[in-house]
């Protein structure tokens, strides 16, 4: 024990103490190592990147071939990791900041509205903005089965919300006042076939709000500490993931607002602004 934390010591992970001869964690440290409601927390991202090394035969193959990887068919490890690694950002920030940014968005909520949370994985998001809105009811929708079945587990008591495996494309539940879709449009084959389906299933004065990774709309905009990151998991998860979908669009992490106005435009949205960005994400406000 001692050998690994004096490695990472010399990382500057933790800290050492030469006049007691113990190691500890700063309040930054333990923000990114130690706290999972730290909106720094980074357990999720090296989880995530655990499963990127045990698929590494499955991604040397997918870029020999161009045929993607099925999100089903990923280490385990990348579930549970994207979970862990955007929980904290949304539990800090979509009920305080993201959704109050929206038009009207939150007094329907408070009143009782329909929610459709697409694309919702284990359900963070979506069990999230359950709690803060007992009112209103909530559907979350993957084409993931095991994701389903795996957050069906945490429903617990709660009356307002269930979840179903559909893809995005497919689902025909209709009638919604707001329809979600978290840091997951750029990972779908088809999202402006994905964006015309939300569009059939919003009421007349609906909102689509799509949360996507921050970035700029050109390369030079995104070289940056930042960008590496999302650049790092969009070559090993996101593009792979797109490619083994019908539509391969591979829209990427670092898409940019430009390039998402497109595919909303193109989907049937004709008012469409940025809400709101933080230094990681921006929030994009659809209605027809």
């Amino acid at each position: 024990m001692r050998e690994w934390l004096s490695a990472q010591a010399a990382s500057g992970f933790v800290t050492y103490d030469p006049e007691c001869a113990t190691f500890r964690l700063t309040p930054e440290q333990a923000a990114v190592f130690a706290d999972e409601e730290s909106p720094a927390f980074m357990g999720g991202g090296f989880m995530s990147v655990a499963s990127v090394y045990a698929d590494e035969p499955k991604l040397a193959e997918a870029f020999r071939t161009g045929d993607g990887i099925g999100w089903g068919d990923r280490c385990n490890c990348l579930f549970c990791g994207t979970k862990r690694f955007f929980r904290p950002g949304y539990k800090a920030h979509l009920v305080t900041e993201w959704l109050p940014a929206l038009n009207g968005v939150v007094d329907k909520l408070q009143a009782g509205a329909g929610v459709a949370d697409v694309g919702c994985g284990y359900g963070a998001s979506t069990l999230i903005m359950a709690d803060a809105f007992p009112k209103s009811c909530f559907l979350g929708i993957d084409f993931h089965d095991g994701s389903i079945t795996e957050v069906r587990k945490s429903i617990g008591s709660r009356a307002n919300v269930n979840f179903k495996a559909a893809r995005a494309e497919d689902f025909r539940d209709a009638g919604f006042d707001l329809v979600t879709i978290f840091d997951a449009l750029h990972d779908m084959g088809d999202p402006v076939g994905v964006a015309r389906q939300v569009r059939e299933t919003l009421k007349a004065d609906g909102t689509l709000m799509v949360v996507e990774p921050l970035a700029g709309d050109a390369l030079p905009d995104n070289l940056s500490p930042v960008g590496r990151v999302f650049y790092a998991f969009s070559t090993s998860v996101c593009v792979p993931a797109s490619l083994n979908q019908e539509g391969r669009m591979a829209l990427v992490a670092q898409a940019g607002e430009a390039r998402l106005r497109d595919v909303l435009r193109e989907g049937g949205f004709t008012r469409i602004r940025r809400a709101l960005e933080t230094p990681f994400n921006m929030v994009i406000e659809a209605r027809v």
